[in-house]
């Protein structure tokens, strides 16, 4: 388990979305410090966010972020693209740009900060997932997320040694920026971010952020039909 309060905390996407939420929740938990990146730092609002310029996919990008952070003990690898690219009919490299984005961007920032975590006496990893992990109904988008799924099950067994723990959040729609045009329930992103730090301070391997996730999470174990064609109408 990771105690939050007085920690610091590196929130990847910090300026909007579920990520401005996790940086609200943070500091309403007491964490000492927390760096919310964006592409373009001026975004980020929060009054006691260290803002950090970071593209997850440029390694230099990374690389200069984590040295802007080496007291970190907590990473939060929440940002992320949804192109939703067609595996034949999309351009290949929107396919590519999706996973440098949602599989690759995570890695970079985790080979960056685990030895700084390691060096701080170890802590806790968390990576935005999606119920689309479980359900191809997203292109490019569900296979990248179910690809950074199977990295953090990976990461969770190596980093055990080295005192860093691994959760994953699993979300449906949130009502952010990105889900503005969809007609469908969305969770408040700011339960989100109450319901992912939970997860960071019990050690939760997973955690389904809404009732959605859930139905579908149990549904892996017996027959997705039904799933597909309710989700899909």
């Amino acid at each position: 388990m990771t105690a939050l309060k007085d920690a610091n905390v590196f929130v990847t996407g910090g300026s909007r979305g579920i990520g401005k939420a996790l940086v609200e929740e943070l500091y309403t938990r007491g964490a000492a410090k927390v760096y919310a990146t964006a592409r373009d730092p001026r975004t980020v609002t929060h009054p006691d966010a260290v803002p950090v310029a970071l593209e997850v996919t440029d390694p230099a990008s990374v690389a200069a972020a984590a040295a802007q952070a080496q007291d970190v003990t907590v990473l939060i690898n929440n940002a992320g693209a949804s192109v939703g690219a067609s595996f034949l009919e999309s351009p290949v490299e929107d396919v590519r740009r999706e996973f440098e984005t949602n599989f690759y961007g995570p890695l970079l920032l985790t080979r960056a900060f685990v030895p700084i975590i390691e060096r701080n006496g170890g802590g806790h990893l968390l990576n935005v997932h999606s119920v689309l992990s479980w359900l191809a109904l997203g292109g490019s988008y569900s296979a990248s997320k179910a690809a950074l799924w199977s990295q953090s099950n990976s990461l969770r067994l190596e980093l055990q040694p080295r005192g860093i723990t691994v959760t994953g959040l699993h979300v449906a729609y949130v009502d952010t920026d990105l889900t503005a045009g969809v007609e469908a329930p969305k969770s408040d992103p700011r339960t989100v971010a109450a319901l992912a730090l939970d997860g960071i301070e019990t050690g939760a391997y997973e955690v389904l952020a809404d009732d959605i996730t859930r139905q579908v999470k149990t549904g892996l174990a017996g027959d997705l039909t039904g799933l597909y064609e309710q989700l899909t109408k």
